[in-house]
């Protein structure tokens, strides 16, 4: 007889399972020759969730934990949910559906080992799924004023940009298909400014120093605080951790642009939105120790890039496409 369907452990949010869904297996990481994980469909994934999380409950003797508000989280392509370990501590079992962003994720936990991040506590790559120290989902660090928050982004990137290893891909490999993609002209973007992009980037691949292992997603919602003390926290490690890593080898200025285009309200508050956003950028350059120029000139090619990719979308990536190029007009020469 076929074995019979785990039990249904963990509620999944409907809104998630819908957006999953629909997915097709991801093309990139069937052709990377590293992957852990068989390339899964959003449907293939969703069937297996639930036996993924018996699983991992089972072989980490994990307790739910089902009284946290909120939970179970859903990000936009994983599920994230409390649990208790042996000990009692509180912990999360995170599982990702399978795509080539997260196949590196345990890799570089581990590197880091607490130092500016969540700490790994366990991984099975082959399922996709990690067991983490339990930060404070209520204390996002973006609901703290955004200067402050790019300074401690700043300081989180300096903690984290390490020697990257091998398996890591890099920005420089990336860089022969931005600048074919930049040379493309595309309707719905300024062809001044992907000019200017591609020019900024030749010469930024020409002059990048060694590559360090980055986040290349870090920002003001990617940050959370870290647990108390009462929960296994370590005040030597900082008040803000960064979670959800998508990792590449480059230099740290590459690393900046995310916290420029997040909380776009707060830029539709300033004053001056030119200045505003580049004081983004400064502030951060600071705390990290960067070159500001060098700062200034990845995150103009990346808004750039990403209207670009918006543009590849149509009417679904409008929205974004228009805010890259607005902001990305703020960096222009």
């Amino acid at each position: 007889m076929p074995a019979s369907p785990p039990e249904i452990l963990v509620p999944i949010p409907p809104e998630f399972a819908a957006d999953i869904a629909d997915r097709p297996a991801d093309p990139l990481l069937a052709a990377a020759p590293d992957a852990a994980a068989q390339p899964l469909s959003g449907e293939q994934w969703l069937a297996r969730l639930p036996r993924i999380l018996a699983g991992r409950l089972t072989a980490w003797d994990l307790t739910l934990d089902p009284d946290v508000p909120g939970a179970p989280w859903a990000g936009t392509s994983a599920l994230v949910v409390p649990v208790r370990l042996p000990t009692r501590r509180p912990a999360v079992l995170k599982v990702t559906w399978p795509h080539l962003e997260a196949r590196h994720e345990h890799l570089a936990l581990r590197l880091w080992d607490g130092a500016g991040a969540v700490r790994l506590h366990a991984a099975d790559p082959r399922d996709g799924a990690l067991l983490l120290e339990r930060l404070d989902a209520g204390r996002p660090l973006s609901a703290e004023p955004i200067l402050d928050a790019c300074e401690v982004v700043g300081g989180l990137l300096r903690t984290l940009a390490r020697s990257a290893t091998p398996q890591f891909d890099a920005v420089a490999d990336r860089g022969a298909r931005w600048l074919d993609t930049l040379a493309a002209p595309v309707a719905q973007v300024p062809r001044r400014l992907q000019v200017q992009a591609r020019s900024h980037l030749r010469d930024l691949l020409d002059s990048a120093p060694p590559p360090r292992l980055l986040h290349e997603d870090l920002h003001d919602g990617n940050v959370l605080a870290a647990p108390s003390p009462a929960d296994g926290g370590e005040a030597a490690r900082g008040p803000w951790l960064a979670i959800d890593p998508k990792l590449v080898a480059g230099e740290p200025a590459y690393a900046v642009a995310p916290i420029v285009w997040s909380r776009p309200e707060a830029t539709a508050r300033a004053h001056h939105a030119r200045v505003h956003v580049r004081m983004r950028a400064d502030v951060v350059a600071e705390a990290a120790g960067l070159d500001g120029e060098r700062v200034r000139a990845w995150t103009f090619v990346r808004l750039v890039l990403r209207a670009v990719d918006a543009a590849g979308r149509g009417e679904a990536g409008d929205e974004v496409r228009a805010r890259m190029i607005t902001l990305a007009g703020h960096f222009a020469s």
